[in-house]
């Protein structure tokens, strides 16, 4: 896929794989979660299943104390020993007994697959190729590769990150399930003060869904959305990302002004991007410039990044910007032109590194 082939590091193998996979269940990401576990605590390439289970399920059990759906299926055996775990109704062992037999039937198999396909980068193998053998048999377990380890112990600054990711991801995709997917949560939304992306259940309440950063990062592949440089999502990270509105902020007054048939909605996640700080806010930054139209490019392969991930953005994106890819170019040059317009001034950065989206 084009997401990868720009740039086909590890990093972005892995973030093809928790963007863009299907989901019918969480599985996948309690599996991610549990893989960067091991990954920086295993001394062997060959981890058995019951070592697996425990932060297997665990992530899984952390994730059903504030969100019970956690797949599409009406029942599960897996979910439900988690649950009984939660309320003290069954043992450690037994819950580990229990995701050894029921836990791992097809996520292990499914994980590495995006669009029907596996990637060509593998984090885990289940199959020896040279011994023809399986490991799920012949060895109780799963063979981890050296792009595991590359990823998250010898390239330490990638766990945080796409740990971060992952949980980004799991939070929209669980909170689009608990609020019916299409009908509600295609009113994603954006709280300046606490960078937080939001919605509203049917009664209007406002329901907190995850971190932006978190959200935004994987689609940027862990680069400013203008200057290519490395940021972070590390809340503690020199290097923190800042949040910015592609088309400056100081136009939702004068978007209001000018009325509702007005195509800018800078709130909109379509507007958001991931800056460093720098070109946000740095000497020469961007501040209430228009960015070039070279940026705007940019911005709408992003937002089809986000538009080919299957859960939920996508419906976001579609609703805010329009159904087809000719509408939402369209939708975009409208903007610019609105944007141009008022603030006059265009702004391009200068390149920090190599062209990754």
């Amino acid at each position: 896929m084009n997401f990868v082939d720009v740039e086909p590091t590890l990093e972005n193998y892995w973030r093809a794989i928790i963007l863009f996979g299907r989901n019918t269940a969480s599985y996948k990401f309690a599996l991610a979660k549990s893989l960067i576990d091991v990954s920086l605590n295993s001394k062997s390439d060959l981890i058995t299943l019951d070592d697996l289970a425990l932060p297997y399920a665990m992530h899984l059990c952390e994730h059903l104390k504030h969100s019970p759906k956690q797949s599409t299926a009406r029942s599960s055996k897996f979910i439900q020993a988690c649950m009984d775990f939660n309320q003290g109704t069954i043992t450690e062992t037994q819950l580990i007994d229990i995701t050894t037999k029921e836990g791992f039937k097809y996520v292990l198999d499914a994980f590495h697959v995006v669009n029907t396909k596996a990637v060509q980068e593998r984090f885990y193998d289940v199959i020896d190729e040279e011994l023809f053998i399986d490991e799920r048999k012949f060895n109780k377990g799963i063979r981890l590769t050296d792009n595991l380890f590359k990823l998250f112990y010898v390239f330490d600054h990638s766990a945080e990150n796409l740990n971060q990711e992952t949980e980004s991801r799991w939070n929209l995709v669980e909170k689009a399930w608990e609020l019916n997917l299409n009908k509600n949560l295609v009113a994603v939304e954006f709280d300046q003060e606490t960078k937080q992306l939001f919605s509203h259940d049917p009664s209007h309440r406002r329901v907190g869904i995850t971190s932006s950063r978190g959200a935004l990062n994987g689609y940027q592949k862990g680069r400013c959305f203008y200057c290519f440089k490395e940021i972070s999502i590390a809340s503690q990270d020199t290097q923190l990302a800042d949040v910015d509105h592609f088309f400056p902020h100081t136009l939702k007054p004068q978007v209001a002004e000018a009325g509702c048939c007005q195509p800018v909605n800078v709130d909109g996640v379509w507007n958001l991007v991931l800056a460093c700080q720098d070109c946000n806010r740095g000497h020469d930054g961007k501040f209430a410039q228009v960015p070039s139209t070279l940026l705007l490019d940019r911005l709408n392969t992003r937002n089809e990044y986000l538009i080919e991930s299957h859960h939920p953005l996508r419906e976001t994106l579609i609703l805010q910007t329009g159904r087809t890819k000719s509408q939402r170019k369209q939708f975009l040059q409208k903007s610019y032109d609105f944007s141009k317009q008022r603030l006059i001034h265009v702004w391009q950065p200068s390149k920090q590194g190599d062209s990754t989206f």
